[in-house]
């Protein structure tokens, strides 16, 4: 049923009230954010696993990052190939295939035999995770209404953070089933798989992608069940008008001289959110926690901790991000992780228990902040012709530092054990100074509203 939604300066001047299907947006938000979910699982299931891939494979120091970071030089190919996919079959298609990808090498991992097999499954599951990282924010912000889109955008981090919870959970219940307990750990993957793929073969095309494939009459159709008649209208008005004279866009539209400007902003705020340090936590933590003498229980337990609180302030974020606004949260993300890293160096170098409560901390911060928003305002700042494309090369740009990021923990600690944090802790006075220079606001217009502030004509 729909429901009344005043938009109020949400929407131009020239439309004050529409109504909105809530019920039917939020569903089909939900369907495609389960690609978020299989990328919160295979992000977190590495942290439990990894303490028995040491003992099964003989991992040093090398060895461990590497087959930590192999997910992500997978996300790189899988952001390419969506981005093709998806501009040329469509936002659906590209859902499909990223699902078929994490069933089957779900499987993979679990029954891996060598070290070599393992990581190249990973690699593999990463082609799935960069494909759902770039199409699940994507196509959620091209079916949203604009009053409502950072938080339909959230719910994606949402089930992200979600997949990271119940992945820690299960971690932690299986730590005592033996040296095969890691493969458990992946192989569970495939049921959560199997519901993203035929969830995904129910939902609808992305209108955006329709009208610009001329598919106009499958794209008022809907519109019509995201919002009534003259939500449907003035909307396929504006689509149209945004990709009048756009024939056929190539790669390199993404880095002409009107669109280089956000796509700059995007590479960036995309390596920030990365080389911020907070990943080394979620997916290190029972090596750090193992430094100040903590039992491989303890280690997993805090994973858990780490987990429940990523998912309460993902929670606030979605209220957040469309009150607050973008800009505000990332502005406090930065700042705040970077006093809670210089205190976190101050308990390792004590060797304190105490330092759990700024890690925590710091993992609130950032589900607040940079986690979500970023993937929002990645999804927001590209105009209609080159989205996907200018997407693809912002989250490249988000797997590469990811890789980056934890390949060089281990071994940083290793050489540097807890001032490795001082390094994140300047990344992020930088980050702060970026989005305060280079970010703007972009809470409450349309899609079409922001390629007018974006794109330099």
């Amino acid at each position: 049923m729909a429901t009344s939604i005043s938009a109020g300066d949400n929407f131009s001047a020239d439309t004050s009230k529409h109504r909105f299907n809530t019920f039917y947006i939020l569903g089909i938000s939900f369907i495609s954010a389960l690609g978020g979910y299989l990328f919160g699982f295979d992000f977190a299931v590495i942290s439990g696993a990894l303490p028995f891939l040491q003992k099964q494979f003989s991992l040093d120091a090398y060895w461990e990052g590497f087959a930590t970071g192999s997910l992500a030089l997978g996300a790189i190919i899988g952001c390419l190939i969506a981005g093709s996919v998806s501009d040329k079959y469509g936002r659906k298609p590209g859902l499909l295939l990223s699902a078929a990808i994490f069933a089957i090498s779900s499987l993979a991992m679990a029954f891996s035999p060598s070290r070599d097999f393992f990581i190249a499954s990973r690699f593999c599951a990463g082609i799935g995770v960069g494909m759902a990282s770039m199409l699940s924010p994507m196509y959620i912000a091209e079916i949203s209404p604009a009053h409502l889109r950072g938080r339909m955008v959230a719910i994606n981090q949402l089930t992200i953070v979600i997949g990271i919870l119940i992945t820690n959970l299960v971690n932690y219940g299986l730590r005592n089933n033996g040296a095969d307990a890691w493969r458990w750990m992946f192989g569970l993957g495939f049921i959560p798989s199997a519901l993203f793929f035929f969830g995904a073969m129910v939902l609808p095309e992305s209108p955006r992608w329709l009208i610009r494939e001329r598919q106009g009459t499958k794209a008022k159709k809907i519109l019509n069940k995201i919002g009534d008649g003259n939500f449907a209208a003035s909307s396929f008005h504006e689509i149209e008008k945004s990709l009048k004279g756009v024939v056929k866009t190539k790669f390199s539209d993404v880095f002409g001289q009107a669109v280089l400007p956000a796509v700059l902003v995007g590479i960036g705020l995309a390596v920030f959110q990365q080389l911020c340090g907070i990943n080394t936590v979620f997916n290190y933590a029972p090596k750090i926690f193992e430094s100040i003498g903590a039992s491989q229980d303890d280690q997993l337990l805090q994973t858990v901790f780490i987990g429940g609180v990523n998912l309460v302030f993902t929670i606030f974020a979605m209220v957040l991000v469309d009150r607050l606004g973008r800009k505000p949260l990332m502005l406090i993300g930065a700042a705040g992780l970077a006093i809670c890293y210089i205190a976190v160096v101050g308990m390792l170098c004590a060797h304190s228990a105490n330092v759990s409560w700024f890690l925590l901390a710091a993992i609130g911060i950032y589900s607040l902040s940079l986690a979500p928003v970023t993937w929002v305002l990645i999804s927001e700042i590209f105009p209609n012709k080159v989205r996907g494309e200018a997407i693809a090369v912002a989250v490249v740009s988000l797997w590469a530092a990811y890789f980056i990021l934890v390949f060089t923990f281990p071994l940083l600690f290793e050489k540097l054990q807890d001032k490795s944090f001082y390094i994140y802790a300047a990344v992020c006075a930088i980050g702060f100074l970026f989005v305060l220079f280079k970010v703007k606001e972009t809470k409450g217009k349309t899609l079409e509203e922001l390629e007018k502030i974006m794109v330099k004509k």
